[in-house]
C-alpha cells in the first residue's frame, strides 16, 4: 500500500511540476520580445526607436498618403506607438516593473507633437526634425495609449492628452457622405476604417473614464457610420475605406484588413457594456465569427496562418479578447493563440525576432525586422498571459 501511495505521489508530483513549468510561458515570451525591442531598436541618442533592425536598413516605406518615404534615423509614429501599447499591456500585469518604461514612452511620443498647427496633434515624424503630415489614425493610436495609461495610473495629464487627441480627430469630422473623418489632415479623398475605428474606440474609452456625454455621442455616431458604411453584411467584416475622390461620389474600397474589424468588435463590446443593448453584443459576435472564417486557415500541410500582417492581427485579437471577457467563449482568441504558438516555434530568427509571416513558410532569418512586427509580439503574448491568468 505504501509503495503504491508513493508511486501516486511521485506521479502527481510530476504532473504538478509539468504544470508549473507551463505557467507563465506567455508572459516569459512577452518579456523576451519586449526586451528585444529595447535592446535592438532603441536609439539612445534621441530616446526613440529605429524603424528596422538593423538601423542601417533604410527601405522605402509605403504606408503614407501619396509618395513613399524612406526610413530615417528614427521610426515614424505608427511603429513607435506599438512600443507604447506593449508597455501599457505589460503594466496591467506588473505596474511597478514597467512604470519607468511608461515614463520613457510618454517622453518619446511627445517628441511627435506638433504645436505649429491648431488644434494640436501628433505628426508622423518627430517635430524636432521637420514639420510633416498629421494622420488621424496615428493620433487615434496615441489617444488610446494615453487613455489606457490614465486608467492604469490615474495621472490626469494622460487623460488630458487623450482628450486633446480626441479634439484633433473631431476637427476632421465632416458630414459629407454621411460623416466620418479622413485619413490625412486636409485631404478628403477617403474616409477609412482605420481613422474612424480608432476614433470610435478612443471616444468610448474616454466616456467610460469620464462619463462625459460628448464622448458617448461621438462614439455612437462614429460607430453607426462605420457599421452602415463599411460593414459587409454577408461576410461580417469591415472593409477598408469609403473612397471620396474629388468629393463628388463615393465607393467602398473592398480591401480586407483584420484590424478594421478588430476595432469595431472592441467598440461594439464597449457599447454593449455602456448601454446594455444586446444589439451591440450581437454585432460583436457576428464580426468575430465573420473575421474568424475570413482571415484564418491552415495549409494542406496543416500549418496555421492568417491572411494579414502581425500588428493588424493583434488589433483583431484586442477585439476578440474584449469579447471573451464578456462571453467567456475561447474560440476566437484560441485561433490567434494557435498562430502565436506556431510563430514562436517556427518563425523567429537566431536573435529571437519574429518573422513578418507567422507561418514560417519562407525563411526570413536573414531579413531585417520591422519595429512594429517585433513590438506587437510583446503585446500579443502579454494579452494571452492575461487571458491565461499568468502573473509574476
Amino acid at each position: 500500500m505504501k509503495f503504491w501511495l508513493s508511486l501516486v505521489l511521485v506521479f502527481c508530483g510530476c504532473i504538478f511540476q509539468a504544470d508549473a513549468q507551463q505557467q507563465g510561458i506567455y508572459l516569459d515570451r512577452a518579456e523576451e520580445a519586449f526586451a528585444l525591442v529595447w535592446d535592438k531598436y532603441r536609439v539612445n541618442e534621441y530616446g526613440l526607436f529605429s524603424e528596422y533592425y538593423p538601423n542601417s536598413y533604410k527601405p522605402d516605406l509605403n504606408y503614407f498618403q501619396g509618395d513613399v518615404q524612406q526610413a530615417k534615423e528614427v521610426s515614424y509614429l505608427w511603429p513607435m506607438s506599438g512600443v507604447f501599447s506593449s508597455v501599457t499591456v505589460l503594466m496591467e500585469i506588473n505596474q511597478n516593473k514597467y512604470a519607468s518604461y511608461l515614463d520613457s514612452m510618454v517622453i518619446a511620443v511627445e517628441k511627435y507633437l506638433d504645436k505649429t498647427r491648431t488644434p494640436y496633434g501628433y505628426q508622423a515624424y518627430p517635430s524636432k526634425f521637420e514639420v510633416v503630415d498629421r494622420y488621424y489614425d496615428d493620433n487615434g493610436l496615441v489617444g488610446i495609449d494615453y487613455i489606457d495609461s490614465y486608467n492604469l495610473t490615474k495621472n490626469p495629464l494622460y487623460l488630458q492628452r487623450a482628450k486633446d487627441v480626441m479634439t484633433f480627430i473631431e476637427s476632421g469630422w465632416t458630414d459629407d457622405f454621411g460623416g466620418g473623418v479622413s485619413w490625412l489632415e486636409g485631404i478628403r479623398d477617403q474616409k477609412p476604417a482605420c481613422s474612424n475605428g480608432k476614433a470610435t474606440v478612443l471616444a468610448l474609452k474616454l466616456y467610460e473614464a469620464t462619463h462625459e456625454q460628448q464622448y458617448l455621442n461621438y462614439g455612437m455616431k462614429s460607430y453607426n457610420w462605420m457599421i452602415s458604411t463599411l460593414r459587409d453584411d454577408s461576410l461580417h467584416i469591415i472593409w477598408n475605406s469609403l473612397l471620396t475622390p474629388e468629393g463628388t461620389h463615393s465607393e467602398v474600397q473592398k480591401h480586407p484588413y483584420t484590424y478594421n474589424t478588430g476595432t469595431m468588435i472592441q467598440a461594439a463590446v464597449r457599447l454593449y457594456k455602456i448601454t446594455n443593448n444586446s444589439k451591440f453584443l450581437e454585432d460583436a459576435k457576428a464580426l468575430a465569427e465573420g473575421s474568424c472564417k475570413f482571415y484564418f486557415d491552415h495549409t494542406k500541410e496543416g500549418i496555421p496562418y492568417v491572411k494579414d500582417m502581425p500588428w493588424f492581427t493583434l488589433v483583431l485579437f484586442r477585439g476578440y479578447q474584449e469579447l471573451y471577457e464578456i462571453d467567456k467563449d475561447l474560440r476566437y482568441v484560441n485561433v490567434v493563440i494557435e498562430r502565436a504558438d506556431w510563430a514562436w516555434q517556427h518563425a523567429r530568427d537566431k536573435e529571437g525576432l519574429s518573422y513578418h509571416d507567422w507561418s514560417g513558410r519562407e525563411d526570413e532569418s536573414k531579413k531585417p525586422k520591422w519595429l512594429l512586427d517585433t513590438s506587437c509580439m510583446a503585446e500579443l503574448y502579454a494579452r494571452i498571459a492575461i487571458i491565461k491568468n499568468e502573473n509574476k
